[in-house]
């Protein structure tokens, strides 16, 4: 499909059950994958979601989302009621920021996520995976996902920040839950309280902030105070400086970009984790053949940056996880000016859907697409750059930490797996919980046994 104003207007199909002044909202709020989900596979290209006061539309194939997010990106903007509440607790950092401050934003933390900086973390990597499970009580039942929370909060700590977080990361986690919940609740229910209500909710929402912003801000404390490295993603962004007027980073812009690095960059490789080892508890052979790869590969070493592209089964798991399970599970944009694409018009201040767990199921473009299938990745599939995978978006404003997101998995998993051999305590369910990111609801409860 082609954009062109030349085609005849098409009228996109209305999702059903709308009802009169609240649209499709009810719907939204009792579960808003399933609705991502069904207006996707179900309603073609583009399906209208009437909701209060405003148009939505989202978009159901891989070359809208292309134009959305890559061609035309500057007509989709972040100016949404989804983002304004993530600014809550990330306020202007380089997920909820827009225009030309991004932009000055990116330039600056792009260096830290180069490939060669990335070299340097592999080590702390495996180092902090191979600690977690010496001190996992064997036989015994845990939450995988809450330990891949500790163990992804201290690589974050430790590779772009220089801090040992561990002693915090149950507060960290905790604090998260309760601001996730709320931000998304907050977004599906317009009608909630203000904020300044103090509602037990509010309250609730207003000490997790407070414990977030604690840690945060005692780490820029920290580094003011008695200086530290001068090669991490903190200390990139305290010495960078405006061309213009030469001035600095305020605490406040620090602040933003520390939680937004510090936060969102461990929840979602966390997630991504938890998700992985759902699928391989149910697939057994294909974890005979992840550490048939390792073994051949190290021999019972430790696994190193040396080694990723050595491995390349165990990224084609993770790559095959993020496609059932992608952590980001929507994206939403406003629309700046009235635009037709594709012979669809989308009119100004609508919002524009698009819902990477139903693009990464869609038939035409992936074979036999609930099935866990790492071989898929096994050939390069052009269509997969041009909006038919997108776990961490795409375009300009694609996740700065995609590269950095996928290799850790790669190597916490690896050293996971070499050391004990994780099986699935029978009788749970694994629904997924859309909140801001796609966790497993309730967590994924494991036993650990010595290979």
């Amino acid at each position: 499909m082609n954009a062109t104003a030349a085609m005849p207007l098409r009228t996109p199909p209305s999702l059903p059950g709308a009802r009169p002044l609240v649209g499709v909202l009810p719907q939204l709020q009792a579960n808003p994958l399933e609705v991502m989900e069904r207006a996707t596979l179900q309603y073609g290209p583009v399906t209208h979601l009437p909701l209060p006061s405003m148009e939505g539309y989202v978009l159901g194939h891989p070359s809208l989302v292309n134009h959305v997010l890559v061609t035309n990106a500057k007509n989709y903007v972040k100016q949404t009621r989804g983002y304004d509440m993530l600014r809550m607790v990330l306020g202007n950092g380089l997920v909820t920021s827009d225009g030309a401050f991004w932009k000055r934003q990116r330039r600056i933390a792009q260096p830290a996520f180069h490939r060669e900086r990335l070299a340097g973390f592999g080590e702390v990597m495996t180092r902090a995976a191979s600690e977690m499970v010496d001190g996992w009580e064997l036989g015994k039942p845990f939450d995988f996902a809450a330990e891949m929370m500790r163990c992804t909060l201290r690589v974050v700590g430790e590779t772009l920040l220089s801090a040992d977080v561990t002693s915090q990361a149950d507060h960290v986690g905790q604090a998260l839950t309760v601001a996730l919940e709320h931000l998304i609740h907050r977004t599906l229910h317009p009608l909630s309280a203000p904020e300044w209500v103090p509602t037990p909710t509010n309250l609730r929402f207003k000490r997790a902030l407070e414990k977030l912003d604690r840690v945060v801000l005692g780490l820029i404390s920290e580094r003011r105070q008695g200086g530290g490295p001068k090669n991490d993603l903190l200390a990139m962004l305290m010495e960078s400086r405006d061309p213009e007027t030469g001035e600095g980073m305020t605490d406040a812009q620090l602040r933003d970009e520390v939680m937004t690095i510090f936060l969102a960059g461990h929840e979602t490789t966390a997630n991504n984790l938890a998700w992985t080892m759902v699928l391989l508890g149910r697939s057994p052979e294909v974890e005979r053949k992840m550490m048939a790869e390792a073994e051949g590969v190290l021999g019972g070493a430790a696994p190193g940056m040396e080694h990723v592209h050595r491995l390349p089964y165990a990224m084609a798991v993770i790559k095959e996880s993020l496609r059932l399970y992608p952590p980001v599970w929507s994206l939403g944009r406003r629309v700046l000016e009235d635009e037709r694409v594709e012979g669809y018009l989308l009119p100004k201040d609508a919002l524009v859907f698009i819902c990477p767990w139903a693009i990464h199921r869609l038939p035409e473009f992936w074979s036999d697409p609930l099935a866990f299938d790492p071989d898929r990745w096994k050939t390069e599939d052009p269509r997969r750059a041009h909006g038919s995978y997108l776990p961490f978006s795409m375009g300009q404003r694609k996740c700065i930490g995609d590269t950095f997101a996928t290799v850790e998995a790669q190597l916490i998993l690896t050293t996971i797996l070499q050391k004990v051999h994780v099986s699935l305590v029978p009788g749970q369910t694994f629904e997924p919980e859309p909140v801001i990111t796609l966790r497993p609801r309730g967590g994924v409860q494991v036993v650990a046994t010595r290979r």
